[in-house]
């Protein structure tokens, strides 16, 4: 089980730091066939996150949370500070392919500010 954390953690950051780098066939490449599938080219798929997830594209930092499954799907938790220092939660929905962790979905939420 240690050993798949590990390796979910280390796709999740390989993949931040190929958006980093601009390196958007990189990061494409830790996306699930499906979600390849559904943009098709790594430039589709790199112009929707620099445009849709800019915390994603450039965080600030981040840090991982909790790991868990639900309905026989792994979800990894990533709290996300962007670079205006707004907080973010992401639930990245990880997936086995060929014995290789791959991203299959990310859901993101802004975090709750604690105790108001």
């Amino acid at each position: 089980q240690e050993a798949g954390a590990a390796a979910i953690r280390d796709a999740i950051s390989g993949q931040f730091e190929a958006f980093r780098a601009d390196d958007v066939e990189g990061a494409f490449g830790y996306a699930s066939p499906g979600i390849q599938g559904m943009f098709g080219s790594a430039e589709t798929f790199g112009r929707m996150v620099r445009e849709g997830y800019p915390m994603v594209w450039r965080p600030g930092s981040y840090a991982f949370s909790g790991l868990e499954e639900t309905g026989g799907r792994l979800r990894q938790v990533v709290v996300i500070t962007d670079r205006a220092g707004a907080a973010w939660v992401a639930d990245y929905w990880m997936v086995q392919v060929d014995g290789r962790w791959r991203i299959d979905g990310v859901t993101l939420r802004p975090q709750e500010a604690v105790g108001a």
